[in-house]
């Protein structure tokens, strides 16, 4: 009885209507007594974002774009609510980009300033993201709102960049989650995610040592299956230790870094320098010494090829090879290291902003 009776209440009381994914025009009603109706206008909003990602790089801007429909189209229509937030690869939480109402909009966070809505067209919504960042790069969701209407889509942002494992001078494995986080932005980069590591691997990239991610795994890619890297019974792929206590639990670090806003160069003496002395030559020549991330993406991006030593801001001495050749190291391009050396006198890797 008591069920009935609530039934008989919700039937006969005012509400809103069910969602059912259709438009409903909200207005008041002729009768003066201050009660709402809900009129079915029988039109559907549709949002669609690219399918595709879209790839951009550090420094850049691009645009997410973003169009929203009627289907019957309704022409114009009052002003509508947009919202562009930014996803974990998981999707279970997000962060606010821009929130825009007519010609109105505010961006947050990192976004402020860098960050505003296009609308050359009737039905654009696109996101523009100007200078973009190492973090930018992810999932982001398109929201458009009109009155009970709510229809979103998601576009992911891909940087292009290079993905490479890091060790602190002190030996392997020695990073809790939040020490790697600080050395791969001391070395102009980011803690790579799983994507960035999976496109890395699918490049060729190949490295035995477990190393965190963004989201607080550890894992590492393995190209040629052997017995010291998971067995030689295990298919190439990304090995996963899972997520592992981030202040506890130490491993490497795989650093994610893009392309250069500046330029890397090599500065040497006859007698070669210490680091200090290395450090001060950059800076005589209006730059600084090169962070690992530098070296990387000069190489990578920029294709610097340099079979003499030198050294980088954290102390280790590299060189990047494109072309292998004798007296250069493995007969694979990439970047040959040193280590971290006590003693010794090598050229420099200066980096300079344009």
């Amino acid at each position: 009885l008591l069920l009935e009776a609530t039934l008989l209440q919700l039937a006969s009381g005012s509400h809103h209507p069910f969602y059912n994914g259709f438009y409903y025009n909200h207005i008041m009603n002729d009768m003066g007594n201050g009660q709402d109706k809900d009129y079915f206008n029988g039109a559907r909003l549709v949002v669609e974002t690219s399918k595709d990602p879209v790839y951009s790089y550090n420094g850049a801007n691009v645009t997410l774009p973003c169009h929203y429909r009627y289907e019957p189209d309704l022409g114009d229509k009052r002003k509508i609510r947009i919202k562009w937030s930014k996803l974990r690869d998981d999707y279970t939480k997000e962060k606010d980009v821009v929130v825009a109402i007519g010609k109105t909009y505010v961006a947050f966070g990192d976004f402020k300033g860098r960050a505003h809505i296009r609308r050359t067209s009737r039905h654009e919504a696109s996101l523009v993201i100007s200078d973009v960042h190492l973090k930018d790069d992810g999932k982001y969701r398109c929201e458009v709102i009109d009155g009970l209407e709510d229809e979103n889509d998601v576009v992911d942002l891909r940087l292009q960049g290079i993905v490479f494992p890091y060790q602190p001078p002190r030996g392997q494995y020695r990073l809790n989650f939040h020490e790697a986080e600080q050395v791969c932005q001391d070395q102009g980069a980011i803690l790579a995610n799983f994507n960035q590591l999976f496109q890395a691997w699918s490049e060729g990239l190949d490295w035995c040592n477990a190393g965190w991610l963004a989201d607080g795994t550890v894992q590492y890619p393995i190209r040629l299956p052997r017995k010291p890297c998971g067995g030689e019974h295990l298919a190439p792929g990304i090995r996963s230790y899972g997520p592992r206590h981030r202040h506890l639990h130490r491993f490497d670090a795989f650093c994610f870094s893009s392309a250069l806003r500046g330029e890397v160069f090599y500065l040497d003496r006859l007698a070669g320098m210490t680091l200090e002395e290395a450090k001060q030559s950059c800076q005589d020549a209006g730059a600084e010494i090169a962070r690992v991330g530098h070296l990387y993406s000069a190489w990578k991006f920029l294709g610097l090829d340099r079979c003499s030593a030198g050294w980088l801001a954290d102390g280790s001495v590299r060189y990047p090879v494109v072309k292998p050749r004798p007296n250069c190291g493995p007969s694979e391009p990439g970047v040959r290291s040193f280590g971290f050396p006590s003693k010794g006198r090598f050229g420099v890797f200066c980096y300079k902003e344009r």
